[in-house]
């Protein structure tokens, strides 16, 4: 798999393909192309990153089924849509399923790459917060029950003293513990601590921190 950004770009007119595949490539981008969606389906390796720059309306499978298909298989790349025959409702539904911009043919091609430069940012955003997610997993996976127990009170906000009367533990044990799991998780301090749980425990992540 190629590390860089690919800009994977699905129409059906080949004029259009050949017209923006030559652009982008001018201006710096890796691109690959596709004429239906079945192929770009097949060809697409979801863990490429970069962007998608699919045509809403075409023979057979549309750029909105395509999107679709690709969230069935959790592809989160990000998507911009291009299409002759825009309408709010279309427009509407494309960005409700994810699409982080919809540009009415015919556009520029400076307009179509702010899009991408925007929708690249988007994608390498996510792929460092998931990757910052997966460390942090890594971590959480070495705690033992009583750490895990302990790390949940103490980003709760509770004192050792208020730990060690509900574990039915001694201060001096919940330090120790504390101590134990600031080492572990790699953590430089409670606000530090609190994040990493914060960041586990958001959307599209499994928290943690259980009862």
């Amino acid at each position: 798999m190629n590390e860089s950004p690919v800009v994977m770009l699905l129409d059906d007119d080949p004029g259009v393909r050949r017209s923006l595949s030559l652009a982008l490539s001018l201006a710096g981008y890796q691109v690959l192309t596709y004429a239906t969606a079945e192929d770009l389906l097949k060809g697409l390796e979801p863990a490429q990153p970069g962007c998608l720059v699919l045509d809403l309306r075409m023979p057979g499978m549309g750029g909105l089924e395509v999107q679709e298909a690709l969230s069935a298989r959790g592809c989160s790349l990000p998507v911009i849509f291009i299409s002759a025959f825009g309408d709010i409702p279309t427009t509407v539904r494309a960005l409700k399923a994810g699409a982080v911009d919809f540009l009415e043919k015919p556009f520029t091609t400076d307009n179509l790459i702010a899009r991408i430069e925007e929708a690249i940012e988007t994608d390498r955003q996510q792929r460092a917060q998931a990757l910052a997610q997966q460390t942090i997993l890594s971590r959480v996976k070495q705690l033992t029950g009583r750490e895990m127990e302990v790390m949940r009170l103490v980003t709760a906000g509770l004192s050792n003293k208020d730990i060690a009367r509900q574990l039915e533990i001694s201060p001096r044990t919940v330090e120790k513990y504390r101590a134990r799991v600031m080492e572990k998780m790699h953590a430089d301090s409670i606000a530090d601590l609190c994040q990493m749980v914060a960041a586990t425990s958001g959307p599209g992540a499994r928290a943690p921190i259980r009862e």
